[in-house]
């Protein structure tokens, strides 16, 4: 089957795209690489400066020579109502064509959209999320924008045109599946993030099987805790990277031999990947009751994510045994306690909690998985 999947973020798309091909399906990906992640694609949508004319009349050249070629395919997904570089005004047409010229076409519930911003302003569906604690708004800088462009602007009026048309909706996380399911109950379908399984871990079960499986950072009893958090200067408060890092520092000034720290500032995916594989801990989303696709690239890898996980999104994943996630509350006491109390107390078997990172993302994300579950869902029936 022909799957075009146009858009992306934070890999998703491309991982999924592995794993269709592994079964067998001709995929296509659209993206700009979601901008400086530089995410891999088969067709580069990538925009130069927005402020630019000139950038502007380049992208629209390309947009021109790309989008008639963007049909015939049985199915496509988009990842966000705004799947391309353009105001939300401009992205209609585009729509409108892929829905005409190709199959079924699913949108993606992947991020930030009119849906997230909505609920999370309710400050009675989420205890706490990007937009609010307990009952009162956090009122981020990108809270703000974010109000104005998804609730009333161009941007949430496109997404409720796409997701009124579309055929069905993807949520990826715990989250989304919340902001979309009441509105959207009979076209909407949970589907974790999909991940590349390294290859030593394919098919083991860890819990049943190997348990002297070696990992290139695999926690030995007597060394150091190496720490790991990824800090995008301009998201650094609305992601709570701020809290989380200053957590940290009062560990390390606290207990300076249990403990090292290595920081990463906005860099490449690529670079990004090679800080992570010398880690055994991660942090990551101080206001998600979910590890996204960040955090389960780290815990496939054998990190333990110090970030979200709330028994809600166990339970949406039907995982019973496994807790290998050190959950934290939003505020920089609990990231000290839980860090201390789990990882450098002495209580917990460090190298047993990465084993459970490894096993949570096989049992779950694994990419052939959960490209069988969009099969399914798209209605693609996977006998070639």
């Amino acid at each position: 089957m022909k799957i075009l999947l146009v858009g992306e973020f934070s890999n998703v798309h491309w991982t999924l795209a592995e794993g269709l091909r592994a079964l067998g399906h001709n995929v296509t990906v659209v993206s700009d690489g979601d901008g400086w992640k530089n995410y891999p694609r088969d067709i580069d949508l990538r925009r130069g400066p927005l402020n630019s004319k000139l950038s502007t009349i380049h992208y629209l050249w390309d947009i021109a020579h790309v989008w008639p070629k963007l049909r015939g395919y049985d199915v496509v997904q988009i990842i966000n109502p705004v799947f391309i570089s353009l105001k939300a005004e401009r992205i209609w047409p585009f729509y409108r064509f892929l829905r005409k010229h190709n199959g079924k076409v699913f949108l993606g519930a992947f991020g930030i959209d009119h849906f997230w911003v909505k609920v999370g302003m309710d400050c009675k569906t989420f205890r706490y999320s990007d937009f609010n604690i307990g009952p009162k708004l956090r009122n981020t800088p990108e809270q703000l924008i974010w109000t104005k462009d998804w609730l009333t602007g161009a941007k949430g009026e496109l997404n409720l045109r796409i997701a009124d048309d579309c055929d069905g909706i993807v949520t990826g996380l715990y989250e989304y599946d919340c902001c979309y399911r009441p509105f959207y109950p009979e076209k909407t379908r949970f589907i974790p993030f999909p991940i590349t399984i390294p290859a030593l871990i394919q098919g083991s079960g860890l819990r049943e099987g190997d348990k002297d499986l070696s990992f290139p950072n695999e926690w030995k009893e007597g060394e150091p805790v190496r720490f790991f958090i990824g800090i995008q200067k301009t998201r650094s408060v609305y992601k709570g990277t701020d809290i989380m890092y200053s957590a940290l520092q009062r560990l390390k000034a606290d207990y300076p031999e249990r403990m090292e720290i290595q920081k990463a500032e906005s860099v490449p995916f690529d670079e990004y990947q090679k800080m992570l594989s010398t880690s055994h801990v991660l942090l990551d989303q101080l206001y998600s009751y979910t590890p996204a696709m960040n955090a389960l690239l780290g815990m496939s890898k054998g990190l333990i994510c110090v970030g979200g996980g709330e028994e809600e999104q166990y339970e949406i994943l039907g995982e019973h045994e496994l807790r290998p996630i050190v959950n934290v509350q939003p505020s920089e006491e609990d990231v000290y306690r839980q860090i201390y109390n789990r990882l450098l107390s002495g209580k917990e078997d460090v190298r047993q909690l990465q084993l459970d990172s490894i096993e949570y993302v096989r049992r779950h994300h694994d990419q052939i998985k959960v490209a069988k579950e969009y099969l399914e869902f798209w209605g693609i029936d996977n006998l070639m």
